[in-house]
């Protein structure tokens, strides 16, 4: 889950903040937000299971800014590897770069050996072959991609089992081992 999803959330966010300014237990927590001891019980459960909000030694709860701090580092250093993407062919780095910026994807392209091209360079960054993937998190892969988009998760999810860089068996999808052979001939098809 993403942080911005996880705070997405009106009780999540309320109880992060009551945390944040100093409450230190669950009862603290739901007077601070003003939240049922119920919904506030949920939302700290969701925020630890998240690991934004832990418990110290003395049980008190506790912000983790280490993970603030981390997630930070990781944004940055993740947006300058995908700001331009580089194939070390000019002409598919060009391809890419009108379809993908910033590690999103603005639209699909319609030309059929372009879509099959920005649709591998997806399928590469975001799955491993042979791994397998419940739809939930193929999903939240793909949102990612999407984010103020034209194209959405579903559709772009689609595409790629139909264009065979994901296979799908009973909600599970994989990356196939032969993907990589099938990037080059790909390759040999645009030059």
């Amino acid at each position: 889950m993403t942080l911005i999803r996880l705070f997405a959330d009106e009780s999540r966010a309320r109880a992060f903040a009551a945390v944040a300014l100093g409450a230190g237990s669950p009862a603290d927590v739901a007077r601070a937000a003003g939240l049922p001891a119920k919904d506030a019980a949920l939302a700290l459960l969701r925020l630890r299971e998240q690991g934004v909000v832990t418990a110290g030694d003395d049980g008190a709860l506790r912000v983790a800014y280490d993970l603030f701090r981390e997630r930070a580092r990781e944004g940055a250093a993740g947006r300058q590897a995908t700001a331009t993407p580089s194939s070390g062919d000019e002409r598919t780095d060009m391809i890419l770069r009108t379809f993908v910026r910033d590690g999103r994807l603005l639209r699909l392209p319609t030309q059929w050996t372009r879509k099959k091209l920005v649709l591998r360079h997806i399928a590469e960054r975001s799955f491993e072959p042979g791994v397998e993937y419940p739809e939930r998190a193929v999903d939240e892969k793909l949102r990612a991609w999407c984010e103020d988009g034209e194209t959405d998760h579903v559709t772009l999810r689609r595409c790629l089992v139909d264009l065979h860089q994901l296979r799908r068996s009973d909600g599970v999808y994989r990356r196939p081992e032969a993907a990589a052979e099938a990037a080059e001939a790909a390759e040999a098809e645009i030059a």
